[in-house]
């Protein structure tokens, strides 16, 4: 009966229990559901979609495959920002890493008057104190500021020889920037003059290295010019200058694009320089050289303020009235304008009188220096005042006069002489034909600037209205600048004459014999031309004496060679001597063939500090009868 009474209890009991257990577990499933929703939204949200979520109970699991291990724990960090970082376990794998790629190794380097500094990443292989010895050499007293890092990557190919050629290159420009790539040098650099600007572009270009591209960029200020001068023409072999001068850019594109619309086909040089009379020289010069092609062609000079023009002398009359009216209104104010059609001219060149009745002067250089003077001279007082100023140009033992007196010669003939042989003297070699009417000068030259220095020079002397002509040609191989030779050049020079003849000393003795002193003079006379190619004169013996004695008497002797190539007035400041003794044998020191070879004097190219070594040398062996 009891038990009857307790087993509705007993049944309400066991129905809470299990309604509590049913509400337990849906409370559970919601709770996972939340979590592993929220997870995935927030993960979501922070672009990491490669992550998967698990939540069993209170355990929340992250898989999947993570880019990196920066994602791999910025989702952990996001999972645990949604649940208690503890409860989340870590299952996710992270993608083989890849490869990073080796830096660009690249220099900065500045020089001015306060030092040098150097900035940038070189590979650690690179010997970055010999990179430094070699600024501070250069440096000198000034400052060197190192802020170079280093990369430990694999060198590239053309580093060592960029980083040299940049180096080189630092020596010689006091005002430089400079930037070293993997296989590019950019040279940004300011010379003192046009001169030293053009020798030093084209001693670079010739030394960039296989490999390497040489970027150059090198300024000189400009100059002043005087007289401002501007010649143009247009003929039957086409239209050109003589000589072009601007004043600003502007101005300078401005004159080419007259030029060009009236039929210049070649590629004009017209630099810029200071001197200008007006800030219209740009338009005026352009004005007139328009209304040559409006002629038919003739020649306009532009002498400062004073305009010459020329016409052909075959325009008609009425036409060339017409465009010097038309000129002379186009031009401003300040400039004067005098216009000529001439009579038909003709050079002889022979210095006899010519089928018109007008006399010549005729001066001609030859290519080996010698200048003759031929034709017509006032009188005596005029033919020395000539011959000394031919003297003082080309000199006494060069020049030969044999002119003839003629009193009836129009005015101002000598002016029109001293002008002439002013302009020959930019020639290697040509003529020049004076006549009262006309001058003309012809022939070969070095200077690329001589078409517009002799215009310059005859504008200034022959005045207002002056007519003349200039065909003259510039030649590399004449170009005292551009026909230096190479570094290598020089030794491939020096090589030829040493294979012919030797120098040589007496047995035991530091005096260079005789007959040697004319190996020295053919040598000092390629070494002109090299003076700026650093070389060492090496002295070497055979191993024959103490070892002490053949290097004093090595050392002695490679200084005789220096003193006898000082003596003979070169510059020697990138010579030097070095005595060896007999620790550099180039042969057997048991045989007599082999001591002669190792008994020499040798030219040593020097590239650079750390290449000495492997430098190009040149060898003389000296006599076989001599002893050291």
């Amino acid at each position: 009966m009891r038990l009857s009474s307790n087993l509705p209890i007993v049944i309400a009991m066991t129905g809470a229990a299990a309604a509590s257990i049913s509400g337990a577990i849906v409370a559970a499933d919601r709770i996972e559901l939340s979590a592993s929703h929220d997870i995935t939204f927030a993960l979501q949200e922070n672009e990491l979609t490669w992550a998967r979520v698990a939540v069993d109970g209170l355990q929340v699991t992250l898989s999947g495959r993570a880019p990196d291990e920066a994602a791999r724990f910025n989702a952990l960090s996001v999972a645990g920002g949604v649940v208690d970082a503890t409860r989340v376990i870590d299952q996710m794998e992270v993608a083989p890493g890849q490869s990073i790629d080796p830096p660009d190794f690249s220099v900065e380097i500045l020089r001015n008057v306060d030092g040098i500094s150097l900035i940038g990443l070189i590979p650690a292989a690179t010997d970055r104190e010999a990179v430094l010895d070699r600024v501070r050499a250069i440096a000198g007293d000034t400052n060197v500021t190192d802020l170079l890092e280093v990369g430990d990557y694999p060198v590239p190919d053309s580093w060592e020889d960029a980083l040299d050629y940049a180096l080189t290159a630092l020596g010689q420009l006091p005002r430089s920037k400079i930037s070293v790539g993997e296989s590019r040098v950019a040279i940004t650099a300011i010379m003192d003059d046009a001169e030293g600007q053009r020798r030093i572009e084209t001693e670079l270009a010739r030394a960039a290295p296989d490999g390497v591209t040489a970027a150059l960029d090198i300024n000189a200020p400009r100059p002043v010019i005087a007289p401002f001068t501007v010649r143009f023409l247009k003929d039957a072999d086409g239209a050109r200058f003589d000589a072009c001068t601007a004043d600003t850019v502007e101005a300078r594109d401005m004159i080419l694009a007259a030029a060009n619309e009236a039929g210049m086909a070649a590629r004009a040089d017209c630099p810029i320089g200071l001197g200008a009379p007006t800030l219209e020289w740009g338009a005026a010069v352009a004005a007139g050289i328009a209304a040559v092609d409006r002629m038919g062609g003739g020649k306009i000079t532009f002498s400062d303020t004073d305009v010459s023009l020329i016409s052909l002398d075959t325009l008609p009359l009425p036409l060339f009235d017409r465009e010097v009216g038309e000129l002379e209104r186009a031009l401003p104010d300040v400039f004067s304008l005098y216009a000529v059609r001439p009579d038909p001219i003709r050079v002889d060149g022979t210095g006899v009188d010519t089928v018109d009745g007008a006399p010549e002067f005729i001066a001609t250089r030859s290519p080996e220096g010698e200048v003759q003077l031929r034709g017509r001279i006032t009188n005596d007082r005029a033919r020395g005042i000539v011959e000394s100023f031919a003297h003082a140009r080309f000199g006494i033992s060069n020049t030969y006069g044999a002119t003839r007196l003629d009193a009836e010669l129009p005015q101002g003939w000598e002016l029109r002489v001293l002008a002439g042989l002013d302009a020959l003297s930019y020639l290697s070699n040509g003529s020049v034909v004076v006549q009262p009417q006309f001058l003309s000068v012809r022939g070969d030259t070095g200077r690329p600037d001589a078409s517009a220095e002799i215009a310059r020079v005859l504008s200034e002397r022959l005045g207002e209205g002056a007519n003349f002509g200039i065909e003259v040609r510039y030649l590399e191989a004449l170009d005292p600048i551009a026909g230096l030779p190479t570094p290598e050049e020089c030794v491939a020079s020096l090589n030829a004459i040493l294979a012919e003849e030797k120098i040589t000393f007496a047995p035991g003795s530091t005096t260079i014999e005789g007959d040697a002193l004319a190996t020295v003079d053919r040598l000092t006379e390629v070494l002109r031309d090299c003076q700026d190619v650093a070389m060492e004169i090496g002295g070497h013996t055979d191993s024959q004496g103490r070892e002490s004695m053949n290097e004093r008497l090595s050392q002695a002797r490679a200084n005789a060679v220096l003193e006898a190539i000082m003596a003979r007035r070169v510059r020697t400041r990138n010579l030097s001597a070095q005595g060896y003794g007999e620790s550099q044998p180039v042969a057997d020191n048991d045989t007599e063939e082999g001591r002669e070879a190792n008994r020499r004097i040798e030219f040593k190219l020097v590239v650079s500090e750390e290449e000495t070594d492997t430098a190009e040398t040149i060898e003389t062996p000296e006599t076989p009868n001599e002893q050291n």
